[in-house]
């Protein structure tokens, strides 16, 4: 993202070349009025919007990103053509140049408060408040493979092998694109036989820390990217607290913050 530290919602033209062919073509106008707002700008809006929390009807249009509701459809429109998840093709450039890390991945899941709704659900460790949960799988440099969103009462398991089911075949070098690590690091919270087994049959490691067996594992030398690139995550206002009742428009914004964190992961790794 261009001049990232103090406005982050500008959009690079590196990125925006990535994601522009993505876009679907803007149907007819239905009613006579002002010029369609460009889609690089709205984008930069919708990008203010997750950066600052900020409510969208609230969003400053003398920045020029158009209304809060023109952002929010076309957040909405992008998100049903799937857009977030072709741009994950940013994917291919690490492994192109040997750089992500296939040897393991690591799993983990983190609370996002939100009012009674889609994808919600009382919080087992929070006094049953109402929440959703963040679900990540990452490599092993904390390179974003897959991410899904639940209610705050399922358990991180269940999410598991849909989240490994999620990973895109990941081309760039010599051979069939790639979709699985050699290993797979979970904290207790996954730990179960009967994954473990699933995992072996897929030809994945499970390193999972084992219930009532003392700490000293080691994973925390490999797990500590889960919790740095959860803090990326919830560094983008708009995802530490759900305040969208719709799920599939927090799904969007969940997409467009993974799409960003390997943005930032790519560039530092070229």
């Amino acid at each position: 993202m261009g001049n990232r530290q103090s406005r982050p919602w500008i959009v690079s033209d590196e990125l925006w070349s990535l994601l522009e062919p993505l876009l679907p073509e803007p149907g007819p106008k239905k009613v006579e009025g002002r010029p369609r707002v460009p889609d690089r700008q709205a984008l930069c809006g919708i990008l203010f919007v997750l950066h600052t929390g900020i409510k969208w009807e609230h969003l400053p249009q003398e920045l020029g990103f158009g209304s809060g509701m023109t952002c929010w459809r076309r957040l909405a429109a992008w998100n049903e053509a799937g857009v977030w998840d072709q741009l994950h093709v940013l994917l291919n450039k690490p492994r192109s140049k040997h750089q992500l890390d296939w040897e393991r991945a690591v799993i983990d899941s983190a609370r996002a408060g939100c009012p009674p709704g889609p994808k919600s659900g009382p919080s087992p460790v929070d006094r049953a408040r109402p929440g959703s949960k963040h679900h990540l799988l990452l490599d092993g440099q904390g390179i974003p493979l897959a991410v899904s969103l639940t209610g705050g009462n399922r358990n991180d398991i269940t999410q598991l092998l849909p989240l490994l089911d999620k990973i895109p075949p990941i081309a760039g070098r010599v051979g069939r694109p790639r979709r699985r690590p050699d290993a797979l690091l979970a904290d207790r919270g996954y730990d179960h036989d009967i994954y473990r087994r699933l995992l072996w049959q897929r030809g994945i490691r499970p390193v999972i820390a084992r219930r009532g067996e003392p700490h000293g594992t080691g994973l925390g030398i490999f797990r500590y990217v889960v919790e740095h690139t959860i803090a990326w995550l919830h560094g983008f206002r708009r995802l530490r607290i759900r305040w969208e009742r719709r799920d599939d428009i927090h799904e969007a914004l969940l997409g467009l913050a993974v799409c960003v964190i390997t943005h930032r992961h790519v560039q530092r790794l070229c």
